[in-house]
């Protein structure tokens, strides 16, 4: 069964409390020891098939998409096109908006609902010209002191020719790097798939959060699958192995909480999805707000700069 509201609300806070530093302390300590007990309590480590489900979720053709978010959250939303070098690339959205009266700006990819949509946005997988319209968009939030916040739904980067000609690898290397120097709170959210470097490029943010049957990994299953057993088809066995799901990708520490949907996946009642979305964007933006810039800019780095270093 896909973990409770209430499982995932005890990893978050479980999570937080790993990050605090001087765990020594006996206060602290006894919180986590009471919280991984009730952790233990609640039920058994999520099977391969509930994995599979969240990738299933996370694929979802009916799933809300950014710019559905977008229209359910954002008052006076405007949408920009073109990075000012080639072109516009239809699988990026960037713009400015109202967020609960905040104006932020906003990037995300879109996949596209039919299959002119879909052709037309590449199933939200970018190319250069994509990651170059979200810096040219970071960049504005930066001059103007808005907070960014990024919604990520990709398979991963554009893999064409035409992309690697016009230099794939080092846009995304920029983006991040974009989003590394920024001194406007940022935040991140895994809206279905986030996959590779595509996803990556536009979530370096001070909080990165994630839907509740969202996907977070650096390869799709099949992909992974391929590489270890030469066989699309042994996905379901791929993505057991390497748990991209968000329970996992919290306890990992690669995101930073979970955002709840609606019993059966946010297609079921994208209003209420959106709503546990928007609150969710709402109070990590008012945790981040009264942060000095510099000091977001050097936790953001000493955070990324963390992942996957074991002692």
């Amino acid at each position: 069964m896909p973990p409770s509201e209430h499982e995932l609300r005890l990893r978050d806070r479980l999570s937080r409390l790993r990050s605090v530093s001087l765990l020594g302390g006996a206060k602290l300590s006894g919180e986590l020891q009471r919280l991984q007990r009730q952790l233990d309590r609640i039920g058994e480590e999520p099977t391969g098939d509930d994995i599979w489900r969240s990738v299933e979720l996370a694929r979802h053709p009916d799933r809300p998409y950014t710019l559905d978010y977008v229209e359910a959250l954002l008052d006076d939303w405007f949408e920009l096109h073109g990075d000012h070098r080639r072109g516009d690339d239809a699988a990026m959205i960037a713009g400015l908006g109202k967020l609960h009266g905040r104006t932020v700006v906003l990037v995300g990819q879109q996949k596209g609902r039919d299959i002119h949509q879909r052709s037309e946005r590449r199933f939200g997988m970018s190319n250069p010209e994509g990651y170059a319209k979200a810096m040219r968009a970071m960049k504005i939030a930066e001059t103007h002191g808005f907070p960014v916040i990024s919604l990520v739904d990709t398979p991963g980067a554009y893999p064409g020719v035409d992309a690697e000609q016009h230099g794939q690898g080092g846009a995304i290397a920029e983006s991040q790097a974009v989003m590394a120097r920024l001194t406007v709170p940022t935040v991140a959210c895994v809206i279905g798939e986030g996959g590779s470097g595509g996803a990556i490029a536009i979530a370096l943010a001070d909080r990165v959060l994630m839907q509740e049957n969202a996907i977070y990994s650096v390869i799709s299953p099949e992909g992974c699958a391929m590489i270890l057993w030469r066989d699309a088809s042994q996905a379901k066995k791929a993505a057991a192995a390497f748990k991209p799901d968000a329970v996992h990708c919290l306890e990992l520490g690669v995101i930073d909480a979970i955002v709840p949907e609606p019993k059966g996946g946010a297609q079921t009642d994208p209003q209420a999805a959106a709503q546990l979305l928007g609150e969710s964007l709402r109070e990590t933006l008012e945790d981040l707000v009264d942060v000095p810039g510099d000091e977001l800019r050097r936790r953001r780095r000493a955070k990324f700069r963390s992942l996957g270093v074991f002692a």
